[in-house]
This record gives structure tokens, C-alpha cells and sequence, in this order.
């Protein structure tokens, strides 16, 4: 018997060398650490299919991460004789017909061991394996011999697919299940529990299979002429031509050219291509990437369509999430790109990468406007996963912008029309230490048009990769299902009944919620970096200078200020301390030192101080509370604990609607009252007699701590009184929103100047926009008749509060700026 079992055992291994001659994996999971094993608990491995090229995969796979043996005989009493097994084998083959596969004795064997010794356990590693992740293709005859897909391959097609596909494998380990618990319940019936454990295991392997393949596609040219037959496109087709007086079929035609012009074409050719190209990229611009919470996707790509929805700070988001996706095993999404994008030679690879294009406006074209929403329900409908991103364009500040609804609309509606296939949004923070668009971005902050995309500038771009970019982070944010938000605004949305162009009176509530749950949750998966860190500290300074070593600390307390009180579990922090992020910032050229005697001094100058504002406003809503309550002692020594929580819930509302701050307006008195608690502890505040808080003696480090925290939010307070400055000036009724938002933002500029503000965000229009609405929204201003402003006493209260906050000499010159304005 050991004779035999010795032979068999080389020619597996022959077998195997002689595999991966050919054969190269991308392997997922393959750790002990990602798998969370339990020691001294045994392992057995399970694959879908009876397959010897599978098994000599997973022997070899495992063999290379140091997991627990397969080929080892699982060390239990009367149980299994192999440490792994099919779920099922194949009946049939090349001279009989193919009958529906059953599971193996392998596995019987395993429950009756799992019933039979209750006290023993099992942790029981499901495996899925893939010779390449093509998805389906109607109407293809290459796939039946070239393609892994949703069929089982025989044993000549699986041969001719290892020869096509054998160095494209995937192989994904997942998390383990135990035996015992799965069939406790069943302890008096094999059958059943048997019944259990295959039930689990299969839907285990169809919902991977799902979220690596995606669903089976359509060919392109049935999918565009099936969006022209759609009830809803024929009915404006129709109005359209007795609109326009055009002949029906010319319509029909441009109806067609839409379509054409918007669908994606995806390609696993292409994907794969831009793979190797991508990798080949990121190794010559980066110096790595950190991917974060990958696990949350992994999970809801299983059952759900899934809509990506990552800031958006550089046109490189759209390849690295692909990317990054692709790399763990799950299928990369369609991406929705601007159809300035759909540039000669660039289009069409972007189109293969799985880009559909879209116009930048389609309000008053209402036949492109159907057959846009058309394409997006067949996304939706048929289970793709679909990326956009809900704030439209690129950030030039580095501040999450105001989400736009229209994708967000479409999401919605199409999901009323048919929610059979649930919808879940993943929010994904993109983070860089050195965004690739900088020095552009700084000009059309300056005023300097925007450069339109065309391949010249794209040669242009390829001269910038002998540069160094730094890290970029990939952190995915908590899930949010659709039908969640829909039962809080709406619950009993799923009785009534809806169709293409129906928009039901909650519809807008809905959105804006959606809206701010998304891009709260974005921004709770930030990635702090050194560069943001040191940007933050060093722009809190009035000279934008530091001595080193005060630097050092300072970065070291406020990094300990977010340890102390986590944001959410998403954020992620740098590694090292204050002193590696000094020499990582002057490393990448951001900061100067300038060497003194009695130490060196670290600085920001020139274009770098108004580069840095970027990097410190990636992160701003990190210290937003702490800020604005150290904030409120720049001229108070001490203040009631109760007006310091007024105060700041007072101010809360505003900083939430412009930084998309998670805590709901009930919560966040609690919030506050823990962060002062936190402040105390560090050092920063002191409790007083009387339910006083007090700040540190002048001239002490600790001081000067709490003064630098406070200039983190101070601009964003300044400019919230310069509105509020011109409004009083005015006077009541005299000003229309309009008029108060230009106003501001020509104040904001002069001020910007005469103090030497580095902060384009400064007088950015849309801020003051939003502010103004915000002020309106709270009762603070309402509109008359004309459309003019009015206001009681309560703004005056709010404007005397600016003295708890703002320098006399900032005071001195808003009063000086607002006069000038009227």
C-alpha cells in the first residue's frame, strides 16, 4: 500500500512540474493571516469540480504560501484519507452522455466523520479556480473551447482551455467554514446535514463565480439594436419625429448612433493588455499601492450589482480601480467617462477596458437622454457593476465636491422600474501622495482655462513618468444597499408601481440622501498620508515655517489625536512617525530645510505652499470637531462646557454640509462632548471649577498645540463671516443670493492677498454657494418676494460669536473688506 501510495504521490508531482511549465496563477487569499486559520484545528480544502489539473493547482498553491498540506492525509481518526476534495465528479464523458454531476464520496466522508466525533472540528477552505475570466459572449462559438465561463468543460475543453488560457489562472482561497457548526443542527440525520454542507458550499461557489466573471454578456451589436426596441426609446423616437417634422426612420437611425456612441465594448483581451500595461505603470510611477478593506467588495459582488463610487482626483482613477479590482479576483466595472475622453486611439482601448461615454449636458435632448437611461437600466438590470463618479468632475482642491444627481437619479429610478437584482453602493477613497494633475490644477486655480484632452496632450502627460508619485492608497468605505436608503425615505416604495417616466414626489429626498451617504462614507475611508499630515501642520503655522523638531512632535500629537478618537474604522494612518514624514516630504521636494545652529527649519515655499493646501484638505475633516472646538478659545481663556457644545453644534451643520461630515445632527452633541473629553486628556484643554473649560497657559507647548489645531478650520470660519459681514452690511432685503455670493468671493480674493493665503479654496464660488443654501436651509435667511435676502436678529447673534474665533486684526480687516464692497 505504501508502495503504491509513493508512486502515485510522484507521478502527481511530475504532473504538476510538468503543469506549470505552462501554467502561471494570480492567487487571492493564499495566507493564514487572510484566511484566519485556527492552529490547532485541521484544514481540509474543497474544490467545485473532479478535475486532476485543479488539484495539482491547489497542491501547488498551497505548497508556495506554506498553508497546511493537501496532500497530506487530514490528521483525524476515520475520516477523510486526503486533506482536500471535490464537491462533485462528473458522470459521462467522451463515449457516454454527460450526466448531471454528484457530489463525491469524499465529501460523504467527511459528514459522516463531522457526526459521528461531535467534540472534533473542521475548517472546511473553499477554492475556486478559473483558467482565465472571460465573460460570456452570446452567440460565440470560440467560447465553447477557449473560455472558463458558467459551463462545466469537459475533459478535451478544459485541455484546450489550459493550452488557451493556462497562464491567465486565477485561483481565489476563501474564508473557512466549520464543519461542526454547519451540521450541528442535523446531528440525527446524515442526510440532511449532507443536504446543509453541499447547499452552502454551492451557493459559496456560484456567488464567486459571479463576482469574478460578472454576468454573462451580450454582444455589443444585440445589446445597442435591443436599447432602439425598448418601449421607451420607440415612444421617443415617435415624439421626436412629430417634434422635429423628421421622417421616423431617421430618427430611428440617430437613436442607433446614440446608442452606439454611448455603449461599452469590454474585451478580456483588452483587460487583460491594460493589465500588463497598468503593472508595468504603477511600478514606474509608484512606489506601491495599499489596497484597504478589499473584503467589503468581495462580499457584496457576490449576490448585488455593485456601483463603484470613488472620489474622483485624477484621470488615473479610472484605470487604477480597474486594476485593482481585476488583481483580486473580481470583474472590473463598466466605468461612465466623459465623452471628451472618447479621443482617437485612446477611446476605443478605454471603450474595450469597459467605458461607456456620456455627454457632459443632454437636458434639452430628450431622445439621447431615453436612450442613455435605457443603457443604464440594462446595466442595472442585469447585474453589471457599474463605476461613476457622483461628484462629476476632478476635485482641483483636493475637498470632496458637492455631489451632482444625475447618475445618482438614474441609479434610483431604474432600480424603482426593477429591483429584483439589489443594488449596493461601495464608496472607494483614492488617495495620492503626489497627484500626477498637481501643477495643472494649480493654474486653473489662478484662472488659467482648462486644457481640453486631446492625444497631444496625453504625449504630453507620458513625459511625466521618469517622475516619482509617491503611494497611492485604495480604500473601499462601508456598503450602502440602495433599498436601505429607500426604506428610510420611502418605505413602502416596493408596492407602487413605476415605469420609465415616472418620478415619483420623494425621488429628489431620495437622491439627497443617497447623495450625502455617499460621500460621507468616501470620505470616512480617507487615507492619511505624511504628505498630508506635514502639509496640515506646517499650514497651520503663520509663517509656514517650523523648527524640525517642533514639527516632529506636533505631527506625532495630532497623529495621537486620531488614534485617541477614531473617525471610522475605514480611515487608515501612515506608518512611522513624524520624524520619517519630514524626510518622506523633503524626499519628494515638497518641503525646504533651511539648516540653523540651533536647528533646522522646515518650510514650504513658492508653488509647494499652495500645492500642499491639496493634500491638507484630503484630510481637513479628520480634525474638523477638535479644530473648530480649540477654535473657539483664540480669545476666551475659558468658557462654560455648555457653550463651548452650543457653539460648536451651532457651527456644525455648515462644516458638515461642505466637508460631508459623517455624524448625524442628534448625535453630534455627543461627539462633541467626547472630543473635549479627548482634548482634556491630551493635554490640550483643562477642566476648571464650575463646569469650565480653560485653555493651557500662554508661551507653553501645549499652547501653541492647541493654537495650531485651531488654524485648521480657522479659514474655512473666516470665510463663513465674510458672507455674513457683507449680508449685515447690506442690510436686510437688500442683497438677492446671487449678489451675496459674488460679493463674498471678491471679498475672499482681496483678503486672500492682503493676508497671503495660500488656500485657493479660499474664495472658491461654490463654497460660498453652498453656505449661502445652508444659511437658508436652517432658518437663519429667508427670500421675499423679489428674491432678495432677509434676516432677523438671530444672524446678528451669530456674527457677534465670530469674536470667541477671529483675531481682532482678521475682525479689523473683514470689517474693512465688507466696507468696501458696499
Amino acid at each position: 500500500m505504501r508502495l503504491y501510495q509513493g508512486i502515485r504521490s510522484l507521478i502527481l508531482t511530475i504532473l504538476r512540474r510538468i503543469l506549470f511549465l505552462w501554467v502561471r496563477t494570480d492567487v487571492s487569499g493564499n495566507s493564514r493571516e487572510a484566511l484566519g486559520l485556527t492552529p490547532d484545528k485541521p484544514v481540509c480544502y474543497v474544490l467545485q469540480y473532479s478535475s486532476l489539473s485543479s488539484r495539482l493547482v491547489l497542491e501547488q498553491e498551497v505548497i508556495r504560501a506554506r498553508l497546511p498540506g493537501a496532500t497530506d492525509s487530514l490528521p483525524v481518526k476515520n475520516g477523510p484519507s486526503h486533506s482536500f476534495f471535490f464537491l462533485y465528479r462528473r458522470i459521462g464523458g467522451l463515449f457516454r452522455r454527460r450526466q448531471t454531476p454528484v457530489l463525491t464520496t469524499e465529501f460523504e466522508a467527511l459528514i459522516h466523520y463531522g457526526l459521528e466525533n461531535p467534540d472534533e472540528d473542521v475548517q472546511i477552505v473553499p477554492v475556486s479556480l478559473f483558467w482565465g475570466r472571460s465573460p460570456d459572449k452570446e452567440k460565440s462559438l470560440v467560447k465553447l473551447l477557449l473560455s472558463d465561463t458558467w459551463s462545466v468543460a469537459g475533459r478535451l475543453q478544459k485541455l484546450l482551455i489550459i493550452m488557451v488560457h493556462g497562464r491567465n489562472t486565477y485561483v481565489q482561497f476563501n474564508q473557512p467554514l466549520s464543519l461542526k457548526q454547519v451540521i450541528d443542527e442535523y446531528r440525527h440525520s446524515e442526510e440532511r446535514a449532507r443536504r446543509k454542507l453541499a447547499r452552502i458550499l454551492r451557493t459559496h461557489f456560484r456567488r464567486v463565480r459571479q463576482a469574478v466573471l460578472g454576468p454573462d454578456l451580450s454582444h455589443r451589436r444585440t445589446l445597442v439594436g435591443g436599447l432602439v426596441r425598448t418601449q421607451a426609446v420607440k415612444e421617443a423616437i415617435r415624439e421626436t419625429a412629430a417634434k422635429d417634422d423628421i421622417p421616423p426612420e431617421k430618427v430611428r437611425a440617430k437613436a442607433w448612433k446614440y446608442a452606439d456612441e454611448i455603449a461599452a465594448s469590454m474585451s478580456i483581451v483588452t483587460i487583460r493588455f491594460l493589465e500588463v500595461v497598468l503593472a508595468w505603470l504603477w511600478n514606474r510611477i509608484y512606489n506601491g499601492i495599499a489596497i484597504n478593506n478589499i473584503r467589503v467588495v468581495k462580499e457584496v459582488a457576490q449576490e448585488n450589482a455593485v456601483v463603484y463610487v470613488p472620489c474622483h482626483r485624477s484621470h488615473i482613477d479610472y484605470l487604477l480601480l480597474s486594476y485593482v479590482l481585476y488583481k483580486n479576483g473580481l470583474m472590473p466595472p463598466h466605468i461612465a467617462a466623459g465623452i471628451n475622453l472618447n479621443m482617437p486611439v485612446v477611446g476605443p482601448i478605454l471603450r474595450r477596458g469597459g467605458a461607456f461615454f456620456m455627454r457632459r449636458s443632454f437636458k434639452d435632448n430628450p431622445l439621447y437622454a431615453t436612450v442613455f437611461n435605457e443603457y443604464m437600466h440594462v446595466m442595472f438590470s442585469r447585474g453589471y457593476s457599474v463605476e461613476y463618479f457622483v461628484e462629476g468632475g476632478r476635485s482641483r482642491t483636493g475637498r470632496m465636491l458637492q455631489p451632482r444627481p444625475g447618475m445618482l437619479s438614474m441609479t434610483v429610478r431604474s432600480f424603482l422600474r426593477d429591483h429584483r437584482k439589489p443594488i449596493v453602493f461601495v464608496p472607494v477613497y483614492i488617495g495620492y501622495e503626489k497627484v500626477m494633475e498637481g501643477r495643472s490644477y494649480l493654474g486653473e486655480l489662478r484662472g488659467k482655462k482648462k486644457q481640453k484632452e486631446n492625444v497631444f496632450a496625453l504625449a504630453k502627460t507620458v513625459r511625466k513618468l521618469s517622475n516619482s508619485f509617491g503611494r497611492v492608497a485604495v480604500n473601499f468605505g462601508e456598503a450602502i444597499p440602495l433599498a436601505d436608503v429607500l426604506d428610510d425615505v420611502h418605505d413602502s416604495w416596493r408596492q407602487e408601481a413605476y415605469d420609465s417616466e415616472y418620478r415619483p414626489p420623494w425621488l429628489n429626498q431620495a437622491v439627497d440622501q443617497l447623495a450625502l451617504r455617499v460621500a460621507s462614507n468616501i470620505n470616512a475611508s480617507v487615507a492619511v498620508n505624511p504628505i498630508g499630515m506635514t502639509a496640515t501642520v506646517l499650514l497651520g503655522t503663520d509663517r509656514m515655517a517650523m523648527d524640525e523638531g517642533q514639527l516632529i512632535r506636533l505631527m506625532d500629537q495630532y497623529a495621537g489625536l486620531l488614534k485617541a478618537y477614531p473617525y471610522a474604522d475605514t480611515v487608515t494612518l501612515p506608518e512611522g512617525t513624524g520624524k520619517d514624514w519630514v524626510a518622506y516630504c523633503e524626499n519628494m521636494g515638497l518641503v525646504t530645510r533651511q539648516p540653523q545652529k540651533l536647528g533646522d527649519i522646515i518650510a514650504l515655499e513658492g508653488s509647494n505652499a499652495i500645492l500642499m493646501t491639496y493634500y491638507r484638505n484630503n484630510i481637513q475633516h479628520l480634525f474638523a470637531l477638535p479644530s473648530l472646538i480649540a477654535s473657539l478659545f483664540e480669545n476666551k481663556d475659558s468658557l462654560r462646557r455648555d457653550k463651548v457644545v452650543f457653539l460648536t453644534s451651532m457651527a456644525y451643520p455648515y462644516l458638515q454640509s461642505e466637508l460631508f461630515l459623517k455624524y448625524p445632527a442628534d448625535e453630534v452633541e455627543a461627539v462633541i462632548n467626547r472630543w473635549i473629553d479627548v482634548l482634556v486628556d491630551q493635554g490640550l484643554l483643562k477642566n476648571l471649577e464650575e463646569d469650565r473649560i480653560g485653555r493651557p497657559e500662554e508661551g507653553t507647548e501645549a499652547m501653541l498645540r492647541l493654537r495650531v489645531l485651531s488654524h485648521f478650520i480657522i479659514q474655512t470660519l473666516e470665510r463663513y463671516h465674510i458672507a455674513l459681514g457683507i449680508l449685515r452690511k447690506y442690510g436686510s432685503g437688500k442683497l438677492s443670493a446671487a449678489e451675496l455670493e459674488e460679493q463674498s468671493t471678491m471679498l475672499a480674493e482681496r483678503m486672500s492677498i492682503l493676508f497671503g493665503l495660500n488656500a485657493p479654496e479660499f474664495f472658491d464660488k461654490s463654497l460660498f454657494r453652498n453656505f449661502i443654501a445652508n444659511l437658508q436651509k436652517n432658518g437663519v435667511i429667508t427670500t421675499d418676494e423679489n428674491g432678495l435676502i432677509c434676516y432677523g436678529e438671530g444672524l446678528d447673534d451669530v456674527a457677534e460669536d465670530a469674536r470667541l474665533v477671529l483675531s481682532v486684526e482678521k475682525r479689523q480687516a473683514i470689517q474693512q473688506v465688507t466696507m468696501l464692497g458696499a
